[in-house]
Parts: C-alpha cells; sequence; structure tokens
C-alpha cells in the first residue's frame, strides 16, 4: 500500500502550481456601541445582487466580501484587505459604522426586526430575499447573523471520487481545525434569550463556555432538528446527489404548516420541502461548481462534476484585521493535501453520528485536557489526534515550500505546532483571556474594542485613487446589472418559484435549466 509520502511525489510541481483558493468573508456592520446597524446596504458599495466582491448574506446589515480565484495565498489575502479598505472607506464616509470582528453576532433587535436582505425587484432578487424569509421562519433569525469564512480550494486533475474521497477525510478530521482555530466561545447573552443551552454566565450580557473553541459549530451554531434527519453520504458524487435530491423535494411538515405564502399573499419560504435550495444544507465542506444562468447547483454538479470545495467551519479570527491571516490560511492548503493523499474509506451511518458527535464536543469543551473522541471508532485525546495530523504535514509543507521557493509553509506548520504545545495561546482561549483582563469578562466589550482597532487600522492604510475609482467602476456596473436584469423579467415571480424549484431542474439535461433566467 503507498504511502503519504509515495502519493505526494505523484503530485508534480505543476500541479502543486496550480492549486487555486478564494476567500468569502461575512461580517455584521455594527454600531460603535455593539448593536446591530439597521442601515440599508451602502449604495457606494453597489448591488449585493451582482457587485463581484461585495454583496450581503442573510441579513441586510450582514457583508459578504468575495475575492477571485488566486494562485498563492498572499494574492488572495492582499485582494481580501483592498475589498475591506473600500469598504471601511465607504462606511467611514457615512458614519461610524465598523464590521463587527467576531463570528458570534453584536447585540441584536428581536428576531423580526433583523433586516433581511433586498436585493430589487428582479425574480431572482425576490427569491433571494424570500428564501432568507424561509430560513428565519425554519432557523430563526438570530442563528442566520453568526459570519464565518469560506475557503475555497481546488487542484488541478481531480476527479469526483479524488473530491469525494478528500471530502470524506476534511469532515472525519475537522475536529483539528476547530480546535487550531475556533475563535467563538463566548456570545452575547441576546443570542440565547429564551433558548435552552448549558453556556455560563460571565460578565456583563455574556455567555461562555470555558473550554469552548467555537460555539458557532456546536449546537448552538448552524444546526436544526430537521437537517439532523439527513444523513448526507459522501461516498461518491451519485450518493451526495441522491441524498441532497431527497431534502430537496422531500415535504417536511412543520415547513408545510408555514407555508409558500401567508394570508395577506406575502411569501414565507421557496418551498415547504426540508431544503428549500440546495445553500440551505449546513455542512463543515460542500463541493461546488460554478453555475449557470438558471441553473440549480445539483444540476450543475450531477452535469458537469466538482469543480471545488468550499471549507465553511473557519471563525473570524478578531486579532486579525480581515479575519484570518496567512499562516492559517497555508494550514488549510497542507491540511486539504493532506486529506486528498490519506487513504479514505467509504463513510457509514455510524460513523456520520461519530463525526456530529466529534464536532460538538470539539466546539464546546475542544480545550478541555484530555477530552476524548472517536477516531475510526477508537478512543482518542483531541490534543493527541491534532499533533498527529500536523506530524504528518511536514512532507507536505516540505512539498510546497519546494515548489514555492522560500519556507513559508513550513512556518504556518510551526506556528500550528507551537499553538498545540501551548493551548493557552489558541485563538479561542485568546478571546476569554482578553474578555477577563480587559473587559470584566464581558463579550460584547471586547468584541466592540476589536472592531473599533480593526476600523482603525484598516482606515490608516493607503487608499489609492485607483483602487477608489475600480471599485467605483464595478459599483456602478452592478446597479446596471441589476436593472438590466430587472427589465429582461417575462414571467411573474410565482412562475419562476415553481419553475426554479421543481424537482425537474434537480437531475441533467436542458429541462433542468431555466432559459432567460438568473440563478438564486
Amino acid at each position: 500500500m503507498s504511502t503519504l509520502s509515495d502519493r505526494l511525489a505523484t503530485l508534480t510541481p505543476e500541479r502543486l502550481r496550480g492549486i487555486r483558493r478564494g476567500i468569502e468573508k461575512e461580517s455584521l456592520r455594527a454600531q460603535p456601541g455593539g448593536t446591530l446597524a439597521l442601515t440599508p446596504h451602502p449604495a457606494a458599495l453597489g448591488s449585493p445582487l451582482t457587485h463581484p466582491h461585495i454583496t450581503t448574506d442573510f441579513s441586510e446589515s450582514q457583508l459578504e466580501l468575495v475575492t477571485g480565484v488566486h494562485g498563492n495565498v498572499d494574492a488572495a489575502l492582499a485582494e481580501l484587505s483592498q475589498i475591506h479598505q473600500v469598504v471601511y472607506q465607504e462606511l467611514a464616509a457615512l458614519g461610524d459604522e465598523m464590521l463587527w470582528v467576531s463570528s458570534m453576532p453584536c447585540g441584536l433587535p428581536t428576531d423580526e426586526t433583523i433586516p433581511l436582505g433586498r436585493y430589487g425587484s428582479s425574480n431572482v432578487g425576490r427569491a433571494k430575499s424570500v428564501y432568507r424569509m424561509g430560513l428565519g421562519h425554519r432557523y430563526g433569525r438570530r442563528m442566520q447573523t453568526i459570519s464565518g469564512i469560506h475557503y475555497n480550494w481546488s487542484l488541478p486533475g481531480l476527479s469526483n471520487d479524488n473530491y469525494f474521497a478528500l471530502i470524506r477525510n476534511f469532515r472525519r478530521n475537522a475536529v483539528v481545525l476547530l480546535y487550531l482555530f475556533g475563535a467563538s466561545p463566548a456570545v452575547c447573552s441576546c443570542f440565547v434569550a429564551g433558548r435552552d443551552h448549558e453556556l455560563q454566565p460571565m460578565g456583563a450580557n455574556t455567555m461562555a463556555l470555558p473550554h469552548a473553541t467555537s460555539l458557532r459549530m456546536g449546537r448552538l451554531g448552524y444546526q436544526s432538528d430537521a437537517q439532523a434527519q439527513l444523513a448526507v453520504s459522501y461516498n461518491s458524487l451519485e450518493s451526495y446527489a441522491a441524498s441532497l435530491e431527497e431534502a430537496l423535494t422531500r415535504p417536511y411538515p412543520a415547513y408545510e404548516a408555514v407555508g409558500i405564502q401567508n394570508p395577506g399573499g406575502d411569501y414565507n419560504q421557496l418551498a415547504t420541502t426540508l431544503l428549500q435550495i440546495e445553500n440551505e444544507f449546513y455542512g463543515t465542506i460542500r463541493p461546488k461548481r460554478v453555475i449557470r444562468p438558471g441553473e440549480r447547483p445539483l444540476h450543475a454538479l450531477r452535469e458537469r462534476g466538482v469543480e471545488y470545495v468550499e471549507v465553511r467551519l473557519m471563525d473570524l479570527d478578531p486579532f486579525e484585521p480581515i479575519g484570518l491571516n496567512a499562516d492559517t490560511a497555508r494550514f488549510l492548503d497542507l491540511f486539504l493535501l493532506h486529506c486528498l493523499l490519506e487513504d479514505s474509506p467509504p463513510d457509514s451511518p455510524d460513523e456520520i453520528a461519530a463525526v456530529k458527535n466529534n464536532q460538538h464536543l470539539t466546539a464546546a469543551r475542544g480545550r478541555e485536557p484530555g477530552l476524548l473522541l472517536q477516531r475510526l471508532g477508537q478512543p482518542v485525546t483531541l490534543a493527541d489526534w491534532a499533533a498527529d495530523i500536523v506530524g504528518q504535514l511536514e512532507p507536505v509543507a516540505a512539498a510546497m515550500d519546494a515548489q514555492d521557493g522560500g519556507r513559508a509553509y513550513a512556518d504556518a506548520l510551526a506556528a500550528a505546532r507551537a499553538a498545540l504545545a501551548a493551548p493557552h495561546t489558541l485563538p479561542s482561549a485568546r478571546v476569554l483571556s482578553a474578555m477577563r483582563a480587559e473587559h470584566a469578562d464581558s463579550f460584547s466589550a471586547f468584541v466592540s474594542a476589536r472592531s473599533l482597532d480593526t476600523r482603525a487600522r484598516l482606515l490608516a492604510l493607503p487608499y489609492s485613487a485607483d483602487l477608489k475609482a475600480r471599485f467605483d467602476q464595478l459599483a456602478a456596473a452592478s446597479v446596471a446589472e441589476q436593472k438590466r436584469i430587472e427589465a429582461s423579467d417575462q414571467v411573474p415571480f410565482e412562475d419562476y418559484r415553481r419553475e426554479y424549484t421543481s424537482p425537474e431542474r434537480l437531475g441533467t439535461g436542458a429541462r433542468a435549466v431555466l432559459a432567460g433566467a438568473e440563478s438564486v
């Protein structure tokens, strides 16, 4: 049987240089006092429907910043930093709003007054808002204000089976990333008001767990009783697609009770199935394919295969101005290569359940000394598991540095090894330590201070006229494109909704693409 090093040797320098990555980063807009900004998406930032780099996620108050695709980590982070500069400059021109630098939300108003994202009057724009209305009905709006970082990654020459082998191993070992980079051990009390939880009170309006790593990825985060019924198989594209199609076509009684429309005719949700659309499926990693206008993501995967994977479990690091640093991004490159090169046996319902349990334990108790998890059916401490994975990444780092020049990947690995040796330096521990030492155990006071500091640091960076002009042009072009889409609609919204959510569009073939329409 070939070893990891043998398999690594089959990856030519050309293929390693062909790795591509892009970053999507969500952040709430907040007031200096630590409450949610309820203002509309700034007009100077263009149309969130069509802007290639600046959009909104669930809420009108939740920005999503999107880089292009890059051949190296430094270029991706440089672009993400530039997009942040543009946003902060435009926010500063309007007032004193800032980006909230924690994954867990700032002070929130009542659930029903958290504003949904608005995308104009086109069918696709309305569908995006209705989808978000549905998320609010299904899971509550508070849960949807959680923010994170998505790391999109590809390697040339991979088959669907290669990508799904990577995904299975990623899911098995994801606890290592939560331990190393989780940064959400505390929340504002408003987030859990009226909910059952096991959090402990700390300072003013603050709840936390002493050994938590990422409450965002635990039972209080992106979880749902309905989706808990799903046992999605990652053994092949076919099994994954079949699992997802069932969730997209199976009526769910609780959502049927909500209905498509309320008695007044306003839309409650796009569909009454277990999932409205593919994006509603929560997971630590997803197989992805760039979609064409009018195309469903599942159809794109079935028709043309996996193009890249989307890593979805990374918290915003409040100590980093743009939410993550180069060492973290390079560690993700190494981790993903390891997941690709290691043996990846098929998953099973029992293993899927164990993976979920490991994730919940790590999110809530990851830094607890001696915490035991289940690894391939055997008990192991999380610390030993993480040390084992980090040790196995050494030849991968050497291969990346050999084709890149320098030792940037070795340095990223050394940083991870140092954090394992000193758990008090992990981001989740640093958050709790800073809260205690500087802010009387107040989550809101800590994140507000970090957010204001980040705002000042990014506004102090040189802001070139060329950068401003380029993004002014992108904003104007996005507004023009939104108007073009609105003018081109030819069918009533209800016809569009029915057609877009029809089961036939989840398969393959021409019938699956809605001609002349945009995708939700």
